[in-house]
């Protein structure tokens, strides 16, 4: 397969997720909404034929085809019983786990730091023995009982997220709240939506976190499959670089108190000190490293699955990624 190479400057939007990371990031200035509201209903609506939903020409251009764009935004919003279900034009990054997501989102209330709707689509081809490995990755800590999901090619769901397996993709949605069967009948719009919808780039790179290619691929121990660069909506950067079955990324996040967050971690008995930003800790069980850079900002370097590491390897790969956050 000929992969391509963009970089993510050059991406309008990329589908992704989910679950915690850098996506959940505060903006001091929210992207605008494309406005899709109507009066709410409690009640689940029965699955039916989706409208494209319309916007303005002048929105149009800045929302590119995802499954959002493509969902009918009254179903969802019915279906979870929101004041309004809005299509957030700009992306947020990807969900860098294990898979890792494209996604893009729903605001589901007037407030910027309101509940979303994530709709998340695999950067990398899956099977079901991906979907059980996701499943089973869930098992280990599960917040809430899994239950079987007949949709797609079959899948699992909570009340707050449904995955699903469909066409050799994994498909997420989560997002507040709701019942095991409303994420149901949502995965089922997406089933009606996905097909022809285009394939992202397997590459989306910026210059920045090239430079961290080779220590990045050092703690994978082998070249990535895939690349998801971009930036939080703070405008953080954010880096990431992916195989089928690990995922190392940078990221920061913005804290009122940094400082005293770093406490626990300062006194873990697994920190191992570096000499990086204003205090830096490699986690020697997790691989996990954590650095401060003020008293607002904290940059987290994940390697995924969790694990022991040489603790020299996260070091390296700091130096060579985190003065990307200290600028």
């Amino acid at each position: 397969m000929r992969i391509r190479r963009v970089t993510a400057s050059a991406l309008t939007v990329v589908l992704l997720a989910g679950c915690s990371g850098p996506a959940d990031e505060t903006s001091p200035s929210v992207p605008p909404l494309v406005s899709m509201s109507t009066a709410p209903n409690s009640e689940t609506p029965s699955p039916t034929p989706s409208a494209t939903p319309s916007v303005a020409p002048s929105e149009t251009s800045k929302v590119a085809d995802t499954l959002c764009v493509r969902m009918n935004p009254t179903l969802v919003q019915t279906t979870l019983g929101v004041p309004v279900a809005n299509i957030q034009p700009k992306a947020p990054p990807a969900e860098l786990d294990i898979p890792t997501y494209d996604v893009c989102q729903f605001s589901l209330s007037a407030s910027p730091n309101g509940p979303v709707l994530r709709v998340g689509v695999s950067v990398l081809p899956a099977t079901q023995a991906t979907l059980a490995a996701t499943k089973k990755a869930y098992l280990a800590n599960p917040r809430d009982p899994a239950l079987p999901a007949k949709v797609g090619q079959g899948g699992y769901g909570t009340k707050t997220f449904i995955v699903f397996l469909l066409g050799g993709k994994l498909y997420k949605l989560s997002g507040p709240q709701a019942t095991a069967a409303k994420y149901v009948v949502l995965a089922q719009e997406v089933v009606r939506q996905a097909p022809g919808l285009p394939d992202a780039d397997r590459l989306i790179t910026r210059s920045e976190c090239d430079r961290s290619t080779a220590a990045a691929e050092k703690v994978l121990g082998v070249p990535a499959m895939a690349r998801r660069d971009g930036q939080t909506l703070a405008g953080d950067l954010v880096c990431g670089w992916v195989t089928s079955t690990s995922v190392i990324s940078s990221s920061a996040r913005r804290e009122k108190d940094a400082k005293a967050l770093m406490a626990p971690i300062r006194k873990a008995a697994t920190s191992q000190s570096i000499p990086l930003g204003d205090e830096g800790y490699v986690d020697t069980a997790t691989g996990r490293t954590t650095i401060r850079v003020g008293d607002d900002k904290i940059v987290d370097l994940v390697p995924l699955p969790a694990r022991k590491l040489n603790p020299d390897l996260m070091t390296q790969f700091a130096l060579s990624i985190v003065p990307r956050y200290t600028r």
